[in-house]
């Protein structure tokens, strides 16, 4: 096969267009590289900013912290880091294996972090086919990162198009939607159910010399069979029983502008015709007329079927198809692009806040809990999503008037099951490859520690067991065998021990900035409890200048 054919036949649609986007050399054609995109942030509006990890393949690693590198929205000129007090210092680093895969090394010490539901303890490596199907990071309960694959060099495609999201997929649908636009030729757009189909023939008619005239959307699948030619076509008075009038119809409403058909592949028969003739000369023939009505339309379609397949069962006409066809493009389903799942959920949530009146809600979410839950942005980002961003801005409305009056967003235990119930499968066990201490025989473990009563406590033991898990109080509860609630009352009660209610604005002040917002550093200091720490540290709104 020639190069020129074997290069068409791999790209499957060709550039037809004078005024499509400018072309790349071979040497510029995007590859897929590993990329971190945010999907949840205590800033909202940083949801799906993206930091490109294209220098792992070249052997290197990159170290990502609260401090660098910066994460930058594709097609944007800047950006910044992650920027979250509550992260530590200690990069989280992101290495190539031999395999093609990719290693996650967190030193000891640094931002907690956990995959899917799992701690991640030393290191974990990731293989080539996790990276495809992308893996949502938990940093410090606090953001939601997606480790996927995303290409090297973005198409500079023009964002304002009204389609959310910046995914590969995405960006190739703007793309083919600019290359198609100003011509006249028809298109057929492929998708599951919910994925955007209309949205992308919006697009193209706002895109086009028609956008001045009328855009006419009409489901093929909702018009009763045999009135479908009518509604579509136009009819004469008395061309059928009840037809008191004159009947326009869809293709004359739609002159000078686009007509868009929707589930093109449940046309009856009869109409399949006339779609074809309608394509082939310009000219509709109205039920019960005798003369043709020319007309100019733009015509674009729209189907979940699978229209060979249809065809092979004599459901649809192969000629129809070829003539609808005039140009391709194919809508990913969500599923596809989980990397846009979070800027999408903000962008429904920003539409159903401003119904409200409360989209201050939303603005002035800042360094604070996260707005969107790490937990729920999780089951978002692993669900499969079967009706797609139909289904997703549903739900978002759900969520959203659910939480009306609450200080953040909550999922019901209904939505919540409903995104279990369909959830991709939880990514393999980490690989410990630095393990923090060596595992001693199981006959030489210690036994855990029986329930004791709390009076049995001594201050000693109980100001010993807060230092050697660094005031962990879950762990300091489970070394002394005691409930964390009697542990609580243990500190209260000890006159060795504050709590963070004890300490002065002013020292919590000066500790933070001595300690450069190093929270483990600070509940090594101050001897308090990091939860309770943590929480007054946002109280306060201290951030690291």
């Amino acid at each position: 096969m020639p190069p020129k054919q074997a290069l068409m036949q791999e790209k499957k649609f060709a550039d037809i267009s004078t005024a499509a986007t400018p072309t790349r050399s071979s040497e510029q054609v995007s590859r897929p590289v590993p990329a971190l995109t945010i999907v949840s942030h205590p800033t909202p509006h940083r949801a799906g900013e993206r930091l490109l990890l294209g220098s792992l393949s070249s052997g290197g690693s990159v170290s990502v912290s609260r401090v660098g590198p910066d994460f930058v929205r594709p097609g944007g000129p800047l950006g910044m880091p992650l920027a979250d007090t509550f992260l530590s210092r200690k990069p989280l680093v992101f290495e190539r294996t031999e395999t093609g895969g990719i290693r996650l090394r967190v030193e000891e010490g640094g931002t907690q972090v956990r995959v899917v539901h799992e701690p991640l303890v030393g290191a974990r490596e990731f293989s080539a086919e996790e990276l495809a199907a992308g893996i949502p990071l938990v940093l410090a309960e606090r953001i939601v990162l997606l480790l996927h694959l995303a290409p090297s060099i973005e198409p500079d495609i023009p964002d304002d198009l009204g389609m959310v999201g910046n995914s590969a997929s995405t960006r190739r649908v703007r793309e083919d939607s600019t290359r198609v636009a100003d011509l006249k030729v028809p298109v057929l757009i492929r998708g599951e159910t919910g994925s955007g189909k209309e949205l992308v023939a919006r697009a193209i008619h706002m895109r086009s010399p028609r956008r001045a005239g009328p855009f006419i959307s009409v489901n093929l699948g909702a018009l009763p069979k045999e009135l479908a030619a009518a509604e579509l076509f136009g009819a004469r008075k008395g061309a059928y029983t009840g037809s008191t009038q004159d009947r326009e119809g869809f293709f004359r409403a739609a002159h000078g502008g686009t007509l868009f058909l929707d589930e093109v592949g449940e046309a009856p028969p009869e109409v399949q015709v006339l779609l074809l003739r309608v394509l082939e000369t310009g000219e509709v023939y109205p039920v019960g007329g005798h003369a043709p009505v020319s007309v100019d339309v733009r015509l674009i379609t729209a189907t979940d079927a699978d229209l060979e397949d249809r065809i092979r069962q004599d459901l649809f006409k192969a000629p129809l198809l070829h003539r609808l066809a005039g140009y391709e493009i194919q809508v990913p389903p969500l599923r596809d692009r989980r990397d846009d799942i979070g800027v999408l959920f903000h962008h429904f949530a920003r539409e159903e806040l401003a119904a409200l009146g409360e989209a201050h809600r939303l603005d002035s979410a800042s360094q604070s809990e996260p707005w969107l839950p790490p937990a729920l942005a999780v089951r978002m980002v692993r669900f499969s999503w079967p009706g797609n961003v139909r289904q997703l801005r549903n739900l978002t409305r759900q969520i959203v008037i659910g939480s009306r009056g609450l200080p953040g967003l909550q999922a019901t235990p209904r939505i919540e099951q409903e995104l279990d119930a369909a959830a991709s499968p939880i990514p393999k066990r980490s690989i410990p490859l630095a393990s923090p201490a060596p595992q001693r025989p199981a006959a030489a473990q210690e036994p855990a520690p029986s329930r004791r009563k709390p009076s049995d406590v001594t201050d000693t033991e109980l100001l010993e067991a807060l230092r050697g898990t660094a005031w962990d109080i879950k762990a300091a509860a489970e070394r002394l065998g005691i409930t964390r609630p009697s542990l609580y009352m243990l500190i209260d009660r000890s006159p060795s021990l504050r709590t963070v209610g004890d300490l002065s604005t002013e020292e919590i002040t000066r500790c933070f900035r001595e300690c450069k917002g190093d929270l483990d550093a600070m509940v090594q200091r101050l001897e308090v409890s990091k939860r309770g720490l943590q929480r007054r540290i946002r109280e306060l709104g201290l951030t690291e200048s």
